[in-house]
This record gives C-alpha cells, structure tokens and sequence, in this order.
C-alpha cells in the first residue's frame, strides 16, 4: 500500500479514536462536568425564564457587569458596524463588476484588482474579527462573574486595530499588498494588527484568572482558543520569507481557511452556546455534546484548507489529508447542529417574541449547511466540477455571512441596548433587518451555487469555449448582485438604528 495513504489512514484513524477516547472519558464520567456546568450562565432562579431583547427585564447584577465593560465593548461594536458597511459597499460593486465589467472602470482604484482584496481584508478584519471580538468579550464578565479588566488595554488594541485595518486599506489602493489572498495587508501592517491582537488577549485572560466561576463554559472554551489560534494562524502565515512557491501556496490556504474555522468559527459558536439558552431560559440539549463538538473542531479542523488546492502541484499525501479531515469535520459539525437545533426545536414558540433568537438560529442553521457544503466539496469528484467556480464564492458566503456575520447582528442586537441602558429606537427596523438580510445572502449564496455548478459543467466540455462558461453564469451573478443590494441595505438600517441608539443616549446624558 502507498505510504501516503497509509499515512491518511493512520490520521484519520487516530483522531477519530480521540474522539472516542473523549466519549467513553465522558460517559465513564473521567471528565469532571460538574452537573451545574449548563446553567452556570444563569443567576438564582433564572432557569426557566426566557431572557428577552428589551433591556427592562434584565437583573441588577448581569447590569452591573454589562456597564463593566460598556465603553470598550461599544466601541469594538460602533467600529464594526462602521467597517461592514465600507466592506458591503464595496463588495457590491465587485459583484457588479462582474456582469457589468465597465461600471466605474476608469479609475485605477476602482478596478476589481483594488476593489476585490479591498472588501476581503476590511470583512475579515474590519467587520468580522471586531464584531466577534466586541461580542465575546462583553460576554466574559457575564460567565465569569466578575466585572471585564483592563477597559483601557481594550480602547488601546481597538485604536490600533482600527489603525491598522485603516492603513492596510490605503495601502491596497495605493498598491502596497503582500499579493496573498487573505493576506494582502502590507507587512508593517501585520504587525501593527498582531500587537493590537496581543493586547486584546490581556483582558481577557486577567478577567478569566479572577473569575468567581468553578466551571467555564463552553463559550469561554471558544473564545479563549480562538484568541490562541489566530496569533499562531497570522504570524506564522505572514512569513512570507519562510514560505515560498508551492509552500507558499499551502501556508496561504492553510491560513485562509483556518481564518475561518478557527478564528471567526469558534468566536461564532460560542456566541450561540451563550445567546440561544439565555434567550430561550433553558441550557443546552446537551452539554457534553458541546464540549465533543468543541474537541472535533479542534482535531479535524486546522488541516482542511488543502482541498482548495485540489489538482495543483501538491503533496498528494497533503491533498488526501485535506480530503479526509474535511469529510471528518462531518462529525463534530453533525454534534454541533443537533445541540443546537433540539434546543431551538424544544422552544421554538420564543423565536415569535425574539428577533434575536431569529439571527442566532438562522446563523446556527447556516452552520450546518455551509459546513457540510465544505465537505461535499472536499470529494474529488465534486470538486472536479465546482473548482475554479462561483461555488467556492457561495460557500464561503454561507459561512462567513450566513452563519458568522447573521449570528454577530443577533449578538450586536443583544448587547448594545444592555451597554447603553436603553432599548433600540426602532425595533421595527430590527425584524426588517433580519427579513431583509436572510433574503439577500439565500439568494446570494444560491445564485452564486447554482450558478457556479453550472459554469463547471461549462468548463468541463470539450466541445464549449470560455466565453460559453462565461455567458452561462451572467443571469446568477445579476441576482448575486440583488442579494447583496439586500446585503447592503440591511447593513444601512443597523447603521442607522445604531446611530439613533447612541444619540438618544447621549441626550438623555446631556
């Protein structure tokens, strides 16, 4: 047998039996879940009662420890907001440009070579890194116990990061890029966004240390290893004089997809292991499930990015390795989605009062899909088909849209009218939101993945040209481009709910 694919097996073999491992330590009870663990998120005599969106409601105490963390918090979630619209601005006229290649062509810093990398880097690091990072840290006070340390480190990383995020953006217009996907920022640049990362981990880790809490939540697990991962992920990434030619194509994709799965993922699913029992009033289906999910992330996932790389002039034993953690993750993400979705299913009358609960559902759904998408998309057959196509942008769409950025709008939702002490002026425009937003990236995603499978079949017939693979996706990448009006319009409402949130406050301050 080819050493390779022994080598494939052996992987494979081994971290399913840690897996195993894990389950029988956790039936035999070897590890020590204390019973209370699942409801350690809730107060005396809180279980039971569902937590709503209006801000009245809320305890004394869970006040005392929002307004902890208020200033700091709100300005990692006001920087977000900011960045995501930028980001989907430009992102729209990208799509555009696809289908209508002349529009706003005759500037240089308007072209798609710009514009492309311009809405990647300000998503990823504008809008997703600080919305994540704002919402999990306004969490920690709240499973620990204990008011958030260190409000000023935090106002220094986010100025620096904001810096950065800055910076890196004119830089890319200016044509300063490092010319890796994921990575374009100039390197003085990545050093700026690691320090700033750095800091934000101080916080973090000191509240921890004085936490009032025996057990940490799963959530915590989340937000503490996605603080570990993503230094390691970005640094090492960005070495670029360690990495080149065809390593360089591995570290790149080694980056790009743990960026995903094991930055944005984790700050993602914990989130929703927070917000959906709180709102709901319940805990968790299952809590051991949560912690089996949380290990097969962190087995299966870190190897998967390869698969993008599938026909290029890899390692084979490589390409198989991504094959096989990819179909892998199958597992932990199946244990994921029915924790989730029996404890929406046992409570689903609350999703009629909670437009909170609707993003945080919605989000957890489109984990589901787009991870199982991944996988399909691993197999050599199907990728045969869909590389090289609008697909890839549609499952990239469904994971970093459906599921992270829908799960942040229902965190923002949650958290900033608790920060400020005031319900939001318009919740009316909060359902509109939600409507309007789950409309435009369904669309999005099933324009861009139809249309993408068939661009493959396109390309992948002998007797066709390129301009026929061409031709065939026009009509999806036009309602690619209504989805993301959509997109965009939503984003607006928020913005402008944010604004009138923020203002209220302040004249009632004055």
């Amino acid at each position: 047998m080819d050493r390779y694919v022994v080598f494939v097996v052996l992987t494979f073999a081994i971290s399913v039996l840690g897996m195993l491992a894990f389950v029988i330590a956790l039936i035999q009870k070897q590890v020590l879940v204390p019973p209370e663990a699942a409801s350690s998120i809730f107060s005396k005599g809180e279980t039971g009662i569902a937590e709503p969106d209006r801000t009245g409601d809320v305890s004394d105490r869970w006040k005392r420890l929002d307004q902890s963390a208020r200033g700091p918090i709100l300005f990692f979630i006001v920087s977000s907001v900011a960045w995501l619209v930028i980001g989907s601005l430009l992102g729209l006229v990208v799509s555009l440009k696809f289908h209508s290649p002349e529009f706003l062509g005759a500037r240089d810093f308007l072209t798609f070579g710009k514009l492309r990398p311009l809405h990647l880097n300000i998503i990823t690091y504008g809008w997703l890194s600080f919305a994540g990072l704002g919402i999990s840290l306004w969490l920690v006070p709240r499973m620990t116990k204990v008011p958030l340390q260190g409000r000023n480190v935090l106002y220094l990383a986010g100025t620096l990061w904001n810096l950065g995020v800055l910076l890196g953006s004119i830089g890319l217009l200016y044509g300063k890029s490092d010319g890796l996907e994921w990575l374009e920022f100039w390197w003085p640049i990545d050093i700026l966004l690691a320090v700033a990362g750095a800091l934000v981990a101080i916080p973090l880790f000191r509240t921890v240390y004085l936490s009032e809490e025996k057990h940490l939540y799963v959530t915590m697990w989340y937000t503490i290893c996605a603080l570990i991962w993503f230094p390691v992920l970005f640094v090492i990434a960005n070495s670029h004089f360690l990495h080149t030619g065809v390593e360089g194509a591995i570290s790149n994709w080694w980056f790009a997809h743990n960026v995903l799965g094991l930055w944005v993922t984790p700050l993602g699913l914990g989130i929703i292991y927070y917000l959906l029992p709180k709102i709901t009033g319940h805990p968790i289906a299952s809590y051991q499930l949560s912690l089996f999910g949380f290990w097969g992330l962190a087995l299966f996932y870190s190897q998967v990015g390869m698969h993008h790389l599938l026909g290029g002039p890899i390692p084979g034993w490589l390409a198989n390795l991504s094959i096989v953690m990819s179909v892998g993750m199958a597992i932990p993400v199946i244990t994921v989605a029915i924790n989730h979705h029996v404890s929406t299913y046992r409570h689903f009358r609350v999703l009629k009062d909670s437009v909170v609960l609707r993003f945080v559902v919605f989000g957890a759904m489109m984990y589901t899909v787009s991870s199982l998408q991944g996988a399909l998309h691993a197999l050599r057959t199907f990728n045969y088909v869909t590389h090289f196509t609008h697909w890839t942008v549609s499952h990239a769409h469904l994971g970093l849209y459906g599921f992270t950025t829908m799960v942040f709008f229902g965190g923002i939702y949650f958290a900033a009218p608790r920060l400020v002490g005031r319900d939001w002026p318009y919740p009316r425009v909060v359902n509109a939101h939600f409507w309007i937003a789950a409309t435009g990236v369904l669309i999005y995603a099933a324009a861009t993945g139809i249309g993408g499978v068939r661009q493959g079949f396109a390309l992948r017939n002998p007797e066709g040209s390129f301009e026929a693979s061409l031709a065939v996706t026009i009509p999806y990448l036009v309602a690619r481009s209504v989805g993301g009006t959509l997109m965009l319009a939503s984003h607006l409402l928020m913005l402008v709910n944010l604004v009138a949130l923020l203002g209220a406050r302040t004249e009632e301050a004055a």
